[in-house]
């Protein structure tokens, strides 16, 4: 197994950077994911590691090895795509074997690899169907374990997930973690599906307009963003600017008052964006005592229920703070027009930017 190392690799067409200065290493046998918006570039980036597209500058590492020149087929990667390119006319293990084969091993050994790629992903007993014949989970799996009886030194899933419903995208993940972990392989993942990265990886990449973002462990990137996009684009986020007035306490523009932890620079900026999870807003149905900071009446705009958390758009001295409120908390779904009291701890809100760099 090899880990992959990225230095400085950009993508220019003609008038459009499609990747910009990029680098990235990815520790062997981590379970690395690329996360962004469509357009972002992850793909683009997924398929330079693969060789099927050449950067225009920047090296590309396999292991210690340079691999920047060298064709797709030489990289000794196993490659899993968004519509699984099983071949038709072939069985589940004749295409299992179709690598195995280009590689001229002996019919004994394939027979081997094939029936020990077959049970790491539990399909043995499908090894003489044809893919019409598979479910799409199935056809996954078959794509997987072709990938894998290669031995590769990489694995790479482009969107592998994206053609399942939503109940068998959720069951497909836990396997997909499952095989990634005793097989010990490297794996990118290339997604647009945050609870898809945050559930399987070891580390994610986001990258936005061409740029890697933030690289990090999914609890760092969720709760500690680099920057505004990083925050905006991972789950909902409620974002506010206020001004500071007194200790470490903060009025925003919204006229509600909010206490927050120190700075981490140790002096407490002037002007701050601050941001605050929907999910860590509480929410009182009895309106009183809101005089005080991190706390605030609040009038509800709608509200939908998602299964297992209500969730509640609302107004607050002029601007909105969605909430998610657990699925108990109401018998049914708060109105329109009703009131309600918002509050949240101090830790939970997080300084997103610094608006002018004055200080006490």
């Amino acid at each position: 197994m090899s880990g992959i190392k990225l230095e400085g690799i950009s993508l220019d067409y003609g008038n459009h950077l499609a990747l910009k200065e990029v680098e990235l290493e990815i520790k062997q046998g981590e379970f690395f994911s690329l996360l962004g918006p469509s357009g972002c570039g992850k793909s683009t980036l997924l398929n330079i590691i693969a060789g099927f597209l050449g950067q225009t500058t920047g090296v590309v590492y396999i292991g210690d090895q340079d691999v920047t020149n060298i064709p797709p087929y030489k990289r000794n990667l196993g490659m899993v795509f968004q519509n699984y390119a099983l071949f038709p006319h072939l069985s589940v293990r004749d295409n299992v074997a179709y690598g195995l084969k280009n590689k001229k091993m002996s019919k004994q050994d394939i027979k081997q690899k094939v029936d020990e790629s077959l049970a790491l992903v539990q399909l043995e007993s499908y090894a003489t169907r044809m893919p019409h014949q598979l479910s799409g989970g199935q056809q996954q799996r078959v794509a997987i374990a072709r990938a894998l009886a290669i031995e590769p030194s990489v694995l790479l899933l482009d969107e592998p997930l994206s053609n399942l419903d939503a109940k068998l995208r959720k069951e497909m993940q836990f396997e997909l973690r499952r095989i990634q972990k005793s097989v010990g392989i490297t794996t990118v993942l290339v997604t647009h599906d945050q609870e898809e990265a945050l559930s399987l990886s070891d580390r994610i990449g986001i990258l936005g307009d061409g740029v890697l973002q933030q690289v990090g462990e999914s609890l760092e990137v969720y709760r500690r963003h680099a920057n505004r996009f990083v925050a905006e684009f991972i789950g909902q986020v409620n974002i506010f600017d206020a001004v500071l007035s007194e200790g470490t306490v903060y009025e925003t523009t919204a006229g509600f008052k909010l206490e927050a932890e120190h700075h981490e620079s140790g002096k407490q900026p002037n002007h701050i964006r601050f941001m605050l999870r929907p999910e860590r807003i509480f929410v009182e149905q009895h309106v009183s005592g809101v005089d005080t900071a991190n706390r605030v009446k609040a009038v509800v705009k709608e509200s939908s229920y998602i299964g297992n958390a209500i969730r509640i758009r609302t107004e607050a001295g002029g601007i909105e703070l969605a909430v998610h409120a657990p699925d108990p908390m109401f018998p049914v779904l708060p109105a329109p027009g009703q009131e309600l009291v918002l509050s949240w701890n101090k830790e939970d809100i997080i300084y997103l930017e610094v608006l002018d760099h004055e200080s006490n």
